[in-house]
């Protein structure tokens, strides 16, 4: 996700919870990636007639008349986009009585996998905003002596990258001298299929800058191989998190790959930020002119330029989030959500939740 990207997603969540309907007629729809456009039609068709038993007169209306809406400008579409499509639609008018129909409709930036409806006071906005949370990728590779996939985990969503085949041939049949020959040619594609798949981990990977980490996985002891023949580069195998014993070396391999790591990745998401929080308090403590927290300071260090990295909690205000996290990226920061999931988290929260590392010292 680009940052211009982010800031547009941030800023259309922040309109939507800004809504709240009087009764159950705010309509949240979301159609995942490679969805079937007219099925998605269907559906709310199909709700129409539900909401034709609503026994509000006014909250029935309010709802046929979005849904209408919906039907109509889905309409205008002639598939699915490729990451999904995420549409709300209701009765937003803070008067009583008074009729406001409008529609949000937006294309996510990430690839969409919920397929959601639902009708409530409030929008849905829970899978848009787990797209926010993706901070860092994960580069994944599934691999065994046939075939390999490279693909990128961000967020949620797992995107296949690559697919290499060795062109392995079969095993030899025939005994004596010829099938000790045959399986030598056939250790040496192989060996050569290792090296050609960490070529392509390396155009994938290196020097990419939100790369958390690798995950490498694969049935039988492909992966340990590929690890000792691949030659892999010394930056990317530093940045290997687990190897997992995965039956597949497919797009499913992947699904099993992430499946199997998410303790690794909670582990791994959690020591970082104990790392960054345990940094701004020992700064806090000997070099305060290095840091800067409270609102009141860290924004007069925003407006100098001077925060090099902000932090905040997720505990802080919504609208105070959107607005530091838009104005520390105007100047280039770093922004960093920090969890109370964590001893440092909660310290930190208690401290007003609001901090950053500064660039230079703000009088």
């Amino acid at each position: 996700m680009e940052e211009k990207e982010r800031l547009e997603l941030e800023s259309f969540i922040q309109e939507l919870e800004s809504h709240k309907g009087r009764h159950t007629e705010l309509i949240s729809v979301y159609a995942p990636a490679g969805s079937n456009l007219n099925a998605v039609i269907k559906q709310l068709e199909q709700e129409k007639s539900t909401a034709s038993n609503i026994k509000s007169k006014t909250t029935r209306k309010n709802v046929m008349d979005s849904l209408e809406k919906l039907t109509r400008h889905l309409r205008l579409y002639k598939k699915i986009p490729q990451n999904g499509l995420a549409i709300f639609c209701g009765n937003i008018s803070k008067k009583e009585g008074e009729q406001q129909i409008e529609i949000r409709v937006i294309e996510p930036p990430l690839e969409l996998h919920t397929k959601l409806y639902r009708c409530d006071q409030t929008f849905l906005l829970e899978p848009l905003k787990d797209m926010l949370k993706a901070k860092e990728v994960y580069g994944l590779m599934v691999i065994d002596r046939e075939e390999a996939t490279i693909g990128l985990l961000e967020g949620k969503s797992i995107k296949t990258l690559r697919r290499l085949t060795s062109g392995v041939p079969g095993k030899q049949k025939k005994g004596g001298q010829s099938a000790a020959r045959f399986a030598r040619i056939r250790e040496g594609i192989v060996k050569e299929f290792y090296k050609r798949t960490a070529e392509a981990i390396k155009g994938e990977f290196f020097g990419m800058p939100r790369l958390g980490g690798l995950l490498i996985g694969g049935p039988g002891p492909s992966k340990e191989d590929f690890l000792k023949e691949g030659q892999l580069v010394t930056a990317l195998r530093e940045k290997i998190l687990a190897v997992k014993d995965i039956g597949y070396a497919d797009e499913f391999g992947l699904e099993l790959l992430v499946e199997a790591s998410r303790d690794v990745l909670a582990k791994e998401a959690i020591t970082k930020e104990k790392e960054l929080l345990q940094k701004f308090f020992m700064l806090l403590g000997k070099e305060q002119e290095k840091v800067a927290y409270g609102v009141e300071k860290v924004k007069k260090a925003l407006q100098a330029g001077a925060v090099e990295h902000l932090l905040i909690s997720t505990s802080a205000d919504k609208d105070l989030i959107v607005e530091m996290e838009k104005h520390a990226k105007s100047i280039g920061a770093e922004v960093t959500l920090v969890s109370t999931q964590t001893e440092e988290g909660l310290q930190f929260k208690n401290i007003g939740g609001i901090g950053a590392f500064l660039r230079f010292t703000v009088a």
